[in-house]
């Protein structure tokens, strides 16, 4: 979204509060509800999405007028950074707003989930990405492929970055790809599994654009591979550890969160399909050796990815309850008990080749 039509859309938000207050009626902002009540799995898109469940915050309530005074704070900051064209982080965003206000004990925010939370009540309220309005998260993640981008008037080559390949940036929005040279992309989810592969130039040889997520993928993350996919149409192959978490990784990837169900379209890739690591693998490559045991923890965490929608396929309900009858799990790291290039000279290129993918 350009600049100009960020700054539109938080104009018309307080055009609407003055017209109410011009009415001499109660000033209100209306929000769409966050919570897993108003959270839908809608099948036809492949997404979760927020439903049709709002709340209205006014100024003149006791419970509201905290909040509705947060959600202006945040919407003027927001606007500053615009007209400014400047970007703050999250922790920036949270002292540039905190101050006590005049002739009261009263703080704006006491914490900095406060404006964390309610800069989300403003993503949701604009139906805008909080990366388009300039404010930044942490960065996490890790790229390295065929790629030349132009990042803030800089062009960069993912080929050309040695070991440590591209920091992917907590706001990927002002990113231009100036040429793509990949058949598709590996998600992975480990730091070492991204080391390993980078070292024996896996993207390259296999032409490949590779992604490293270090855990639960950031929304800079999920944002990048968004936009290549639907940008470029490559393919978007997930690989992660062999038990719920991974697993859960891979979903938040494909079909978004419950916590940021109001951007899925803009951060979900549907397109997403699971390389591995699967149940199935530990024995198939006989890493018996080298499983792990399942903590109750983790076969609870199993239990209820079989309750959710998009875990309903024969292929997953196969692997999640293989996992529950045997009560183990595996990383992706244990696929080196073979040897040290196993995973990039056998394991990946053998499951993309039969297209080994679970859905």
């Amino acid at each position: 979204m350009e600049r100009a039509e960020s700054k539109k859309r938080i104009e018309k938000l307080s055009e609407e509060i003055l017209d109410t207050i011009g009415r001499g009626d109660n000033p209100f902002i209306k929000i769409p509800i966050r919570g897993s009540s108003n959270v839908i799995w809608n099948q036809d898109k492949g997404l979760l999405s927020l439903g049709d469940k709002t709340s209205k915050r006014f100024f003149i309530n006791v419970a509201h007028a905290r909040k509705f005074m947060q959600t202006l704070l945040v919407a003027a900051f927001s606007k500053q950074l615009l007209d400014e064209d400047v970007h703050a982080s999250l922790r920036e965003a949270y002292y540039s707003l905190k101050h006590t206000i005049k002739n009261s004990k009263e703080t704006t925010f006491e914490e900095q989930g406060e404006s964390d939370s309610t800069f989300v009540d403003l993503e949701v309220a604009l139906d805008i990405l909080r990366d388009e309005l300039h404010i930044n998260a942490d960065r996490r993640g890790v790229a390295a492929g065929g790629v030349i981008i132009e990042d803030r008037g800089d062009e960069i080559n993912w080929s050309k970055l040695g070991s440590g390949g591209w920091a992917i940036p907590g706001n990927v929005e002002n990113i231009k790809f100036k040429d793509i040279n990949a058949d598709y992309m590996l998600v992975v989810e480990k730091n070492a599994t991204f080391d390993r592969l980078h070292e024996d130039k896996f993207w390259k040889k296999h032409n490949c654009i590779l992604i490293g997520t270090q855990g639960q993928a950031a929304r800079g993350i999920r944002r990048l591979i968004h936009k290549l996919n639907a940008q470029f149409k490559l393919p978007v192959y997930a690989f992660t550890d062999s038990d719920p978490y991974g697993w859960y990784i891979y979903s938040v990837i494909k079909i978004g969160s419950m916590n940021l169900a109001h951007v899925s379209s803009k951060l979900g890739t549907p397109a997403t399909q699971f390389l591995g690591l699967t149940i199935s693998d530990i024995y198939h490559y006989e890493l018996e050796n080298a499983i792990i045991r399942a903590k109750d923890v983790d076969l609870k965490r199993a239990h209820d990815l079989l309750k959710y929608p998009w875990f309903k396929h024969k292929l997953w309900e196969t692997e999640i309850k293989m996992m529950i009858k045997k009560k183990v799990k595996a990383e992706q790291e244990a696929l080196a008990q073979k040897h040290l290039k196993f995973v990039s000279e056998t394991y990946l290129p053998e499951k993309i080749e039969n297209k080994e993918f679970l859905p």
